[in-house]
This record gives structure tokens, C-alpha cells and sequence, in this order.
């Protein structure tokens, strides 16, 4: 006579995740909101006189973006906003970070952040950032994670970049 005890902390749905769920809801929503309207994209200026660019100050992303101006055109005008890419609280300050940068006179926005677990990019998939894409008055480039990787901010952007040097690709002129 033996006993057996399975003691059960948590329950998710089967298959993908509670996460992979998530995401499938917000996206669902912002398409009814009309937030995903292919229409809704803006052109991005051909010669910008400043730059904006919303990210982590420690991060290798803005290390990758400041190096690909450099080789493309040194000193261009930037202007940064910095905003945690991760952890509890960083959508919030990722969409103010945007919203600052709207304000002060940049005429696009390149929203940058390296590769990651989903989880790691989950902030990239909240509503605050989405909301601060489609409020901002000018057109926004989504440069997050890396070529697979695909969050809410890539499909709300006016365009998607697949990593943070595509986006100063995109957005640096060369000089020359």
C-alpha cells in the first residue's frame, strides 16, 4: 500500500502556451481596432533632420545602430529617449519614451531592441507600446529582435525592420 501526491502549481492551455494565447487575443483586437491597417502605414521621410530612437542605453541594439551610422553617416542628428526593453513595467516606459520623442521635434522614430525569448520581447507585444506607435505623429520603424523574431510593435509600425542595424539601414542615408 503506497500513497501518491501530485501537488499542481500551474495550468496552461495545451499547445502553445498561455502566452502564445495572449499574444493571439491582443493581435485579434488591435486588427478590429484597425490598428493593423496596412493603409494606416505612413512613408518615412526621405532625409530626416533628426532621428529619434527609443531603446535601452546599455543594450548592444543601440551599440549596433550608432555603429551603422557611423559607417553610413557620421554624426547624423540623433536623438535618443531611453526606456527598459524588458521586465515588469518597460511597455509603459517604452510607449513614454516614444511619446517624448514625438515631442520634441524628431521626424521619425526607430524603436530598437535585440533579439530574444518571447518572453524576453513580451513588452514589445503590450497594448501602452502599440497604442504609442499609433498615436505618435510621425511614422515609427520597428526594429526589434532579430529576422524571426516578430512582435505587436512590428505590425503597429509603420515599418518593420528586422533587426536594429536594418533600421539604420533604413533610415541613415549614406553619405556619399
Amino acid at each position: 500500500h503506497g500513497k501518491y501526491q501530485l501537488v499542481v502549481q500551474e495550468v496552461e492551455p495545451r499547445g502553445a502556451g498561455a502566452l502564445a494565447l495572449l499574444l493571439q487575443q491582443v493581435k485579434e483586437r488591435l486588427q478590429a481596432d484597425g490598428l493593423l491597417d496596412p493603409a494606416r502605414k505612413r512613408r518615412l521621410p526621405f532625409l530626416p533632420r533628426r532621428i529619434g530612437v527609443a531603446t535601452s542605453p546599455t543594450g548592444a541594439a543601440l551599440r549596433d545602430f550608432l555603429r551603422t551610422r557611423s559607417v553610413r553617416w557620421p554624426l547624423y542628428p540623433v536623438r535618443l529617449a531611453h526606456a527598459p526593453v524588458q521586465g515588469p513595467g518597460a511597455s509603459v516606459e517604452i510607449a513614454r519614451a516614444i511619446e517624448r520623442l514625438d515631442r520634441s521635434g524628431v521626424e521619425v522614430i526607430a524603436l530598437i531592441r535585440g533579439g530574444g525569448s518571447l518572453e524576453d520581447l513580451w513588452a514589445f507585444n503590450e497594448l501602452p507600446v502599440a497604442a504609442a506607435i499609433r498615436a505618435c505623429g510621425v511614422p515609427v520603424v520597428s526594429g526589434v529582435g532579430h529576422e524571426s523574431d516578430t512582435t505587436l510593435a512590428d505590425l503597429v509600425a509603420d515599418l518593420r525592420a528586422h533587426t536594429p542595424t536594418d533600421a539604420a539601414q533604413v533610415l541613415f542615408p549614406e553619405r556619399a
